[in-house]
C-alpha cells in the first residue's frame, strides 16, 4: 500500500510540474504575441516652435494658456534701450477638444489682430503594431484686424476710393500642413508649406495668395534645455515690390520649469499670427532689426476624459 501511494505522489508530482511549465510557455507566447504601441512625444516642449505652431498638440481637455511678448529691434540702440523701450504682446488659449483636434484664439496688439485656428492631427509617429514613422497635421487659422476704419483708409492709401472700409478687407486666412518627425530624444524637425490669402492688397503687384515654405527644428541641450530654430521662406514675386520685405527667422532656447515652459528668442518678425511673420515680416538681421521676445505656457487640465 506505501509503495502504491509513493508511486501515485511521484506520478502527481511530475505531472504537476509539467503543467505549469506547459501553462509559463503559453503565458510566454501570449506575451511574445501582445500587439504594443508606442507613439513619439515630446518632440517639441509645447505646441509652438517660436512663432508657428510645432507638431505637438494638446491632449483632450488641456488648456494652454500662452503670453508672447516682442520688444523692439536690437538696432535701436541705447535710445530705446535696445528695443526694450518697446512692447508687442499676443495673449491666447489653445484647447484640446480631442487628442487629434486642438482650437485656439487670440488678441495681439500689433494690427489689433484677433484670431481663431483649428489644428487636426492626421497622422502620429509611431512604432509597434503600426509603424508611422512621420506627423502629419492640418492648420486653418483666420485673422480679423479692428484697427480704426480711419487709420486703415488712410494707411493704404483708399481715403479718396472708400467712404468705408468693407469688412471682408479685414479678413485673412491661413492654411497650413506640418510634416515633422522626432528622430531622437534630442532632435526633431519639421516642414511647413503654407498658404497665405489676404482678401484684400492694395497693388496689383502684390498676390492675395502668398505660398510659403517653414522649417522648423529642435536640438535637446540638456534634460530641460533646448535650442529651436524657425524659418520661412516665401515664393517669390508675390509681396509688394516696393517694400523690402524680408524672410521670417527666429532663434531660441526653450527652458522647462516644472508647469511652465519659457520660451527666449531673437526674431526678425514683428508680428506674432501667421499673415504678419510670414507675410509683413521687414527686419534685416544683417542690420540689427531683430528683437527679443519670450513665450510663456501654462497647461491647465479643465476635463479629465474617462479611459477605459
Amino acid at each position: 500500500m506505501k509503495r502504491l501511494f509513493s508511486t501515485l505522489y511521484l506520478v502527481l508530482f511530475f505531472t504537476t510540474v509539467a503543467v505549469s511549465q506547459d501553462d509559463d510557455s503559453l503565458l510566454d507566447l501570449l506575451d511574445e504575441d501582445e500587439p504594443t504601441q508606442e507613439f513619439a512625444t515630446a518632440g517639441f516642449k509645447t505646441t509652438r516652435i517660436i512663432n508657428g505652431h510645432s507638431f505637438e498638440m494638446n491632449g483632450h481637455g488641456v488648456m494652454d494658456f500662452k503670453i508672447s511678448h516682442r520688444f523692439g529691434y536690437v538696432s535701436g540702440a541705447l535710445q530705446e534701450m535696445f528695443g526694450l523701450d518697446q512692447a508687442n504682446i499676443r495673449i491666447g488659449l489653445d484647447y484640446g477638444v480631442t487628442d487629434w483636434l486642438n482650437v485656439g484664439l487670440g488678441r495681439t496688439n500689433v494690427g489689433k489682430f484677433y484670431d481663431g485656428f483649428a489644428k487636426v492631427r492626421l497622422l502620429r509617429q509611431q512604432s509597434g503594431e503600426k509603424n508611422i514613422p512621420i506627423h502629419i497635421l492640418w492648420v486653418s487659422d483666420v485673422a480679423i484686424t479692428s484697427l480704426p476704419e480711419k487709420r486703415l483708409l488712410a494707411d493704404q492709401g483708399l481715403t479718396g476710393a472708400f467712404k468705408e472700409y468693407p469688412f471682408s478687407n479685414r479678413l485673412y486666412f491661413t492654411n497650413q500642413i506640418i510634416v515633422g518627425r522626432k528622430f531622437s530624444e534630442g532632435f526633431s524637425i519639421q516642414l511647413m508649406p503654407t498658404m497665405v490669402h489676404r482678401n484684400y492688397v492694395h497693388t496689383n503687384k502684390a498676390s492675395n495668395d502668398v505660398f510659403a515654405i517653414g522649417a522648423g527644428g529642435r536640438a535637446k541641450l540638456t534634460k530641460r534645455v533646448a535650442i529651436n530654430l524657425e524659418y520661412y521662406y516665401v515664393l517669390p514675386e508675390q509681396l509688394d515690390p516696393a517694400v523690402n520685405y524680408k524672410n521670417s527667422l527666429s532663434v531660441g532656447f526653450d527652458i522647462e520649469t516644472g508647469g511652465h515652459v519659457f520660451q527666449l528668442h531673437f526674431t526678425n518678425s514683428r508680428g506674432m499670427v501667421e499673415n504678419g511673420f510670414i507675410t509683413e515680416t521687414r527686419g534685416d538681421w544683417l542690420k540689427g532689426d531683430f528683437s527679443f521676445g519670450f513665450n510663456v505656457s501654462r497647461v491647465f487640465t479643465v476635463y479629465r476624459p474617462k479611459r477605459d
